[in-house]
């Protein structure tokens, strides 16, 4: 039908919700040590406790999220039947769900099983159809019919009959934009909002919060599991006075574990540990924060050694570490080679390995490797 939202009349009606997207709920971290697997996938069902606790403190009705409650559309019986007894606790918050690309529709079972267990202060909108989550409130939701729906599953919300005045809050789960996560074309229309008069587009999908226009929201997910954004675990808060009005929308953090990527780049002389410092969160937090270290500039061979036992001293501090280094060239220097041997076979070969590592494109290659470790052996014997 179109829709004009200039001509909507402002009501006494207000509605206050959490936005929220991609639990992921039994995400398995595969490739981290078990203990840390363990920890991380505790923290995604305790964002379901977090996003209740925070609808009670400010307020808010209802709790809507975006698709990808569960990280797959087979999820473990005990990740099921456990979210929806962290739902169940708090009789007061309505959850709204829609399927999002990794739980979607095509995961018929899943979704059969959900609507078995769920409680009554979940609901479940699995068509495209308005549903009146409270009241002259109505959620236009675009459940996600597969993985990759190739199509904007929100057109249909243009179309939509809601008798009266009502507050219009579409619900779905895709891409906007390409924000260089995958090669996407636009899926979903950035003007959606406008187009079908929804006072409110709840978006999921992008794990970062994003605000592509005033009425137009990704919430983020609430617990990171990714270096990706580098950004704590957000959800939003909304609150909109009634129909037509623009909505007033807050961060909330909920997130407990941080995932932090950081660029370091160091040259030689410089205080490597007062560097790496510099950019570590404070003690309290390291040991739910998981850190990766992009490193480079150029060092010599010694400062080298240096910063390799500051990376080992600050590990243990840290739920995850990593550090790469491909773009932290050596810098060679024949006092360095001082420490290896003075003179005798030793010498020569070290003089001939740094001659074949300057001459190697590759600041990692195999004389460079063999130089460093020969330099560590010494350094340590010193």
């Amino acid at each position: 039908m179109g829709y004009n939202q200039d001509s909507v009349r402002y009501s006494n009606k207000m509605v206050r919700f959490i936005h929220t997207s991609d639990l992921h709920l039994g995400k398995r971290f595969g490739q981290l040590p078990e203990d840390l697997r363990g920890r991380l996938t505790e923290a995604r069902h305790q964002s379901i406790v977090t996003l209740a606790e925070l609808a009670h403190s400010e307020g808010a009705e209802l709790i809507l999220i975006a698709g990808d409650v569960f990280d797959t559309g087979t999820p473990a019986p005990s990740v099921l039947r456990q979210a929806m007894q962290a739902m169940a606790a708090n009789s007061n918050t309505k959850w709204v769900i829609i399927p999002g690309n990794h739980d979607s529709l095509a995961s018929d079972e899943l979704w059969k099983q959900v609507a078995h267990d769920r409680p009554e202060n979940v609901l479940l909108c699995l068509e495209s159809q308005p549903v009146e989550v409270a009241p002259a409130t109505f959620v236009l939701p675009a459940p996600c019919l597969n993985r990759n729906s190739g199509r904007d599953l929100t057109e249909w919300m243009s179309d939509a009959e809601i008798a009266g005045d009502a507050i219009r809050i579409g619900l779905a789960h895709g891409a906007v934009q390409s924000f260089g996560e995958e090669d996407i074309s636009e899926i979903i229309a950035p003007d959606r909002a406008r187009q079908s008069g929804l006072d409110y587009l709840a978006l999921g999908d992008w794990h970062g919060q994003v605000s592509i226009n005033e009425r137009t929201w990704y919430s983020g997910t609430p617990e990171p599991d990714r270096f990706k954004h580098s950004e704590p675990g957000r959800a939003l808060f909304v609150e909109i006075e009634g129909p037509g009005a623009m909505p007033r929308v807050r961060p909330l953090k909920t997130g407990s574990f941080n995932w932090q990527k950081k660029a370091l780049h160091i040259l030689s002389g410089e205080d490597v540990s007062r560097q790496l410092n510099d950019i570590f969160p404070e003690i309290s937090l390291r040991r739910k924060t998981l850190i990766q270290i992009e490193v480079e500039g150029r060092l010599r061979i010694s400062d080298r050694l240096l910063l390799d036992k500051a990376v080992e001293r600050a590990t243990p501090d840290f739920a995850r570490f990593e550090i790469t280094s491909e773009a932290l060239a050596t810098a060679y220097e024949i006092s360095d080679l001082d420490t290896i041997d003075q003179a005798g076979a030793l010498r020569q070969a070290a003089e001939t390995l740094m001659g074949e590592a300057e001459a190697d494109p590759d600041p990692h290659g195999v004389s460079a490797s063999a130089l460093s470790l020969l330099y560590t052996f010494a350094a340590e014997d010193a």
